[in-house]
């Protein structure tokens, strides 16, 4: 395909002080449509305004022209495959997004790295597997995103901008639990082949609603009750601060999954049963790393304090915590519209304690 040419004519024109003065004289733009700052500033729910805040369901164009714009008709087309706003959408996603960049902070200077305390070998080890396994985690949750991002069409530039908070928060969570395994004399710990292929089935999910649900409603949301769990089991203040920090970020993508996977239910009830074979397959990896040694160990040590005290408890801990976690996910799945009790992918082994829950029956 041949270059544009440029227009020396016009260059010409202006140096003798000719100008062309079309984008000033012939705009369709909404003049006098002002957006006004509130108490918090000029937010992106401020400027939805006019017809610069009707985002279409399904753009005419795959542009990267600002929604609202006056568009040359003869713009690339960028090649754009997600064109159903649905698609990605969620109601609350500018109010996300401006929680997102008001809330950031930084692994490097808001942890007290000069106060952590010596802790018992076995207490360090466990420290370090599980920020060893959540390094590896939290980074598939940038990934995935990324890998989504440039085939959004850019009228639905709210949720672009969003997944591109979550990319920044993913990377931070992946850099503080790094650092802290590696803070305090442990080191990493041991990965598992598990965890990878969790991981992999979220990124080689063949469309963003399946990447979706395996990521920001199952897996993410099961990190989330793991950071609120282990503000109460963290040894050590340090530890305690960086997993609410975390929690609040994980709070946000977690939030987005749910009421994106409501909108699109809403939108196309004929897709639940994509979505739920989509958990099936997460679900039965899940109970995988429910019995996972590296997983589920170091949180039972976290919690009793000691070797010897996690062997008189037995799973007691590791338990409640599970029980927790599975109850949080299935009250997400409530409140996106698909209902998951009567049908999971669990070992009945696992849902002890779970009001409502049971495994799938085989056909």
């Amino acid at each position: 395909m041949a270059l544009l040419s440029a227009d020396l004519d016009y260059l010409r024109r202006a140096q003798a002080g000719h100008f062309d003065w079309g984008w000033l004289h012939q705009t369709r733009s909404e003049w006098g449509v002002r957006a006004r700052p509130g108490k918090r500033g000029l937010t992106l729910r401020d400027i939805t305004v006019g017809t610069y805040g009707a985002v279409p369901d399904h753009p005419s164009r795959r542009t990267m022209a600002p929604r609202g714009a006056d568009i040359d008709p003869d713009v690339p087309d960028m090649g754009y495959t997600i064109n159903d706003k649905a698609e990605v959408w969620s109601d609350n996603v500018g109010d996300l997004y401006e929680e997102a960049v008001s809330r950031q902070w930084s692994a490097t200077r808001d942890i007290p790295w000069g106060e952590l305390p010596d802790l018992s070998p076995d207490l360090e080890h466990a420290m370090c597997q599980l920020s060893t396994v959540l390094s590896e985690v939290e980074m598939v949750a940038s990934d995935f995103p990324a890998k989504w991002l440039w085939r959004i069409n850019h009228d639905f530039v709210e949720a672009k901008m969003f997944l591109c908070t979550q990319v920044m928060d993913e990377a931070r969570h992946t850099e503080v639990f790094r650092k802290r395994a590696l803070a305090n004399g442990g080191g990493l710990g041991k990965a598992k082949a598990v965890v990878e292929r969790f991981l992999k089935l979220i990124l080689d999910a063949d469309s963003y609603d399946e990447g979706s649900a395996l990521m920001h409603l199952l897996g993410e949301g099961i990190v989330l009750s793991l950071f609120r769990a282990g503000e109460l089991i963290a040894p050590s203040p340090v530890e305690k601060k960086i997993f609410r920090l975390c929690m609040q970020d994980e709070a946000r993508h977690v939030a987005y999954g749910t009421m994106h996977l409501r909108y699109r239910l809403q939108r196309d009830p004929t897709l639940a049963e994509d979505f739920h074979g989509y958990l099936d397959k997460g679900e039965e990896i899940i109970a995988m790393l429910f019995s996972t040694p590296e997983v589920v160990e170091p949180v039972t040590l976290l919690v009793a304090g000691s070797v010897e005290a996690a062997e008189q408890l037995g799973l007691a801990g590791a338990d409640m915590l599970r029980g927790r976690v599975i109850e949080e996910y299935l009250q997400r799945c409530d409140h996106a519209g698909l209902p998951r009790r009567g049908r999971l992918k669990l070992p009945a082994e696992l849902l002890t304690g779970v009001p409502g829950a049971s495994t799938a029956e085989v056909a």
